[in-house]
């Protein structure tokens, strides 16, 4: 039977038999792309290959949760619920150049170890281009580690069958095309949901489970190429985030069905690739002898998904010479800086008109909750009196427009975390808390922010 083409459009799948340039149910311009339907029969015969499924009762299902591959890699294990399902399909985006290559050579290489096989199907870069890379960030090469350069799925789905592989990965889904669906090109919207169909079918096979990573280019709405479809097909999610020059990689589940969504893991990208960053507490801050003290550094502690970690903000406050002052900060957006300083000068009494105030993370992070913002305006206090913290002293609480703390999330395991690091003193909004014994860190509890200026800095100005 001859293959049809009709045309669909990427932005709400309306379709049609001709090409349009403007969808005439949500009006987006040039937004159509060729859709193939292949032949009935040799869709059926491939999905044959795998297995049949029947209906069974829920209650004889084994479940799939303790079957996981733990690659040893801290950081995406934890963000994944304690590794991979073995019967998973998980697909991993970020921009150019963010480490989605390198991270899943190293699964590739910590899986291999285990002695499980896996293949590594590239229709982005030669044999030889992945042979290089694996030379320059892995220790060793395990032998069961198989490399098949290819734009065909149909080669692909072959050499697992051969080969009888575990795990298969997938760089990029969007350069993979099926002969069925010829000639639509790869990346076609039509191409990519096929091949990741195939890619599920043969994962959740009830003879023979596997695990796959597939790797999904990033459009420039930093979101993954193609339909969204895509996303309700896999079972996870991964996006892996930060600066292409920068160090600091984070990586976060934005759909999870065997763990929790919206984890967590920090990396750091270095010449031996992404190195997982296990203990972020102590990445997040600078290591100071108490009588090393500099103004301008304030700690708290965020939360990124269920993991408290303690993190230093550093703020610098100069005299400005211009009618504007500028307002610099690379942690937070410019309008919740603005609002910072303003109740500041409002409530803490410090005019900041004529000042120039840059504020950062420690490693570049972006700080997206509130409890770290008594911090910030602290930090900004220190370097405008030239006064230090102490070191060991920390602040949890957003501050309000009345000046007044504010209690945030998660309390407890804030402080939990802050304990675990040896620190002192760590205040926080007055009622807040239950009573509760710490083995290192004092609880202070303040009202409002000019309490706590007071209190810090003896009532010195």
């Amino acid at each position: 039977m001859k293959a049809k083409i009709t045309y669909r459009c990427k932005e709400c799948e309306y379709q049609t038999n001709k090409w349009v340039g403007r969808c005439p149910q949500c009006g987006e311009w040039n937004s159509f792309e060729e859709y193939v339907t292949g032949t009935t029969k040799a869709k059926a015969s491939r999905l044959e290959q795998w297995d049949k499924k029947e209906a069974k009762p829920l209650y004889s299902v084994e479940s799939s949760e303790s079957h996981r591959i733990i690659t040893g890699i801290g950081e995406f294990d934890r963000v994944m619920g304690g590794g991979i399902v073995r019967d998973s399909v998980t697909i991993l985006t970020s921009p150019p150049g963010g480490g989605k290559s390198t991270l899943t050579l190293h699964i590739a290489q910590k899986a291999a170890k285990q002695g499980l096989k896996v293949l590594y199907a590239s229709g982005e870069e030669s044999s030889s281009q992945i042979k290089n890379r694996a030379d320059r960030i892995l220790e060793e090469i395990p032998s069961n580690i198989w490399i098949l350069a290819s734009t065909s799925m149909d080669d692909v789905l072959e050499a697992i069958k051969q080969l009888d592989v575990d795990l298969v990965i997938i760089d990029s889904i969007q350069t993979f095309t099926l002969k069925e669906f010829l000639p639509a090109r790869a990346g076609n919207p039509t191409q990519t949901m096929e091949c990741a169909g195939e890619l599920v079918q043969c994962a959740k096979s009830a003879q023979r489970q596997r695990a796959v990573i597939m790797i999904g280019q990033m459009n420039k709405n930093d979101e993954i190429a193609g339909l969204r479809s895509l996303e309700h097909l896999v079972d996870t999610v991964l996006v892996l985030e930060g600066e292409k020059d920068g160090e600091l990689r984070s990586m976060v589940a934005t759909k999870n069905r065997f763990g929790s969504t919206g984890e967590t893991g920090f990396f750091s990208m270095t010449e031996a690739g992404l190195i997982s960053i296990d203990n972020p507490s102590e990445y997040f801050m600078t290591k100071r002898d108490k009588a090393d003290v500099v103004s301008g550094s304030a700690i708290t502690v965020i939360r990124e998904g269920s993991r408290p970690f303690v993190l230093e903000i550093e703020s610098l406050v100069s005299n400005s010479f211009t009618p504007y002052p500028s307002r610099i900060s690379e942690n937070m957006k410019k309008d919740q800086m603005n609002t910072l300083i303003s109740i500041l000068e409002q409530r803490g009494g410090i005019p900041l008109y004529d000042k120039n105030v840059v504020i950062k993370a420690m490693g570049g992070m972006k700080t997206r909750e509130q409890a770290g913002n008594l911090a910030v305006i602290m930090s900004i206090v220190s370097s405008v009196w030239n006064k230090p913290i102490p070191s060991d002293w920390a602040f949890i609480a957003d501050v309000g427009l009345t000046g007044e703390l504010k209690r945030v999330p998660s309390m407890e395991l804030r402080i939990k975390e802050l304990d675990r690091m040896g620190f002192d003193k760590v205040i926080v909004p007055k009622g807040s808390l239950r009573q509760l014994q710490w083995q290192h860190v004092a609880i202070t509890e303040f009202k409002t922010l000019r309490q706590v200026i007071d209190a810090v800095f003896s009532k010195k100005g």
